[in-house]
């Protein structure tokens, strides 16, 4: 009886503690899985996965903690080796949808870049991580984190201009006859 009390309090501690972070452990497997069920999944085997190893971590380091668990499980789910992007396999996907669209979003493009660039760029921007927080979760030097994030922010910022200059999908730049 009293290790079904102990257990139950853990999973309590656990909810308190993991819990405010459901959001932005979702926005961030958004992101890596690229479609929504696999980031449900993912979320989903990150937080038993959390709660098998929970040991009573309080306050913002179960964020940092939580991301990095995410982290590993979506590069796990996707059979990817660290710093490189799997070949999307579903129809529905961020670049099956990135065709459709004449403007691609901001998200779109995260999740074309580069694996370690798509995921500093998601941590600082979207969840807003800061850069030692960012570090502790990709296990990178601060510095790197720095780099990652300047080289996405360049990449992304070619995107989009060169979307905005693209003509929209089926039409055709008109020809000047002179």
């Amino acid at each position: 009886m009293r290790n079904a009390k102990a257990g139950n309090k853990t999973v309590q501690q656990f909810r308190d503690a993991a819990l405010p972070w459901l959001d932005d452990a979702y926005a961030l497997a958004q992101i890596l899985m690229r479609t929504e069920v696999d980031a449900e999944q993912a979320v989903q085997d990150c937080y038993l996965r959390a709660l098998r190893q929970f040991d009573g971590v309080r306050g913002p380091a179960v964020r940092c903690w939580l991301l990095a668990i995410l982290r590993a499980v979506c590069r796990k789910r996707r059979g990817e080796m660290p710093g490189r992007r799997a070949t999307p396999t579903n129809s529905t996907d961020y670049n099956a949808t990135t065709e459709h669209c004449d403007a691609p979003t901001i998200r779109q493009l995260i999740g074309e870049l580069p694996a370690p660039l798509g995921e500093v760029i998601a941590l600082r921007d979207v969840i807003d991580l800061s850069y030692k927080e960012i570090a502790e979760v990709t296990g990178v030097p601060v510095t790197t984190v720095m780099s990652r994030i300047a080289d996405a922010r360049g990449l992304l910022l070619a995107a989009r201009r060169a979307a905005n200059k693209a003509p929209p999908a089926g039409r055709t730049k008109p020809t000047v006859l002179g």
